[in-house]
């Protein structure tokens, strides 16, 4: 996280705003305001299992949120402006932060929002197979569709596949995949809350559920309310699937300490 924190003050933005669980805000924010609150505004919301729920009724075994887009839902009273969403626990890489910085600032609009789009190759891990959003792309470079694979490695002779119904399919390398690096107007919130309370009607009482930020994706493009663009990097990103992983990512972060990406400390 603070690598990414860095990485967009770096390109330009000037807020951060963390959506976080309120039974633990005080010790998030003795950690993270030292760090960062002289650098760049800070603002904290709190995504809860009664967050905009307008009175409906959970199952009662239900104990966590509803998901990623439910998270960005909790941030709309702190995000009036033209905004990105990240993971807290990946890193992207600053020409990820380079690129949404400039479409957010030039681009980004209630009909037009974007896409991080990672080549697959940057984000497998050589400890097992991983899950990804796996983007259809036109030929204008704007999202289709988005299909989540699950079961994706490199197989014996350098292919990338995945599995599914019992079947192995082949996946290019440079087949454009989401990492959850999304840029949105705000505009996006009035439509989040509108399809939450249409997820809630179907499928809330599931006591697992979860309300995916690409639902709101793939529900913006096919209601013709506008596009989204897939911007490409290339970022490696750095993530830990497996605890294996962990050495290779530290391994990979001192390497871009060493060569003057980073300096030592952050702040």
């Amino acid at each position: 996280m603070d690598y990414s924190i860095y990485d967009a003050i770096q390109s330009g933005f000037k807020k951060v705003v963390f959506i976080i669980r309120k039974d633990f805000a005080e010790d998030f924010k003795n950690i993270f305001e030292p760090k960062w609150s002289k650098k760049v505004e800070t603002d904290y919301v709190y995504q809860e299992l009664e967050s905009f729920l307008d009175g409906y009724q959970p199952p009662p075994d239900r104990s966590k949120p509803w998901g990623t887009a439910h998270a960005v839902l909790c941030a709309k009273s702190a995000v009036r402006e033209p905004f990105a969403v990240i993971n807290a626990d990946d890193f992207y890489g600053r020409d990820a932060f380079v690129k949404a910085y400039e479409f957010l600032t030039t681009a980004c609009n209630v009909s037009t929002y974007s896409i991080i789009g990672y080549d697959l190759s940057k984000t497998l891990s050589e400890n097992g197979s991983v899950s990804r959003g796996v983007c259809e792309v036109d030929k204008d470079n704007n999202l289709v569709s988005i299909h989540e694979r699950t079961k994706i490695y490199r197989n014996d002779k350098g292919e990338i596949t995945y599995e599914e119904g019992g079947r192995i399919f082949q996946v290019p390398d440079t087949a454009k995949v989401s990492m959850n690096f999304w840029c949105f107007d705000p505009s996006v919130f009035n439509f989040i809350e509108k399809i939450f309370k249409e997820f809630l009607a179907k499928s809330g009482q599931e006591s697992k559920s979860e309300f995916f930020i690409p639902i709101i994706g793939d529900r913006f493009i096919h209601e013709g309310r506008g596009q989204i663009k897939i911007i490409p990097t290339a970022a490696s990103w750095f993530g830990v699937t497996y605890k294996e992983d962990a050495p290779s990512v530290q391994e990979s972060i001192n390497n871009l300490v060493a060569s003057g990406t980073y300096p030592e400390k952050l702040y």
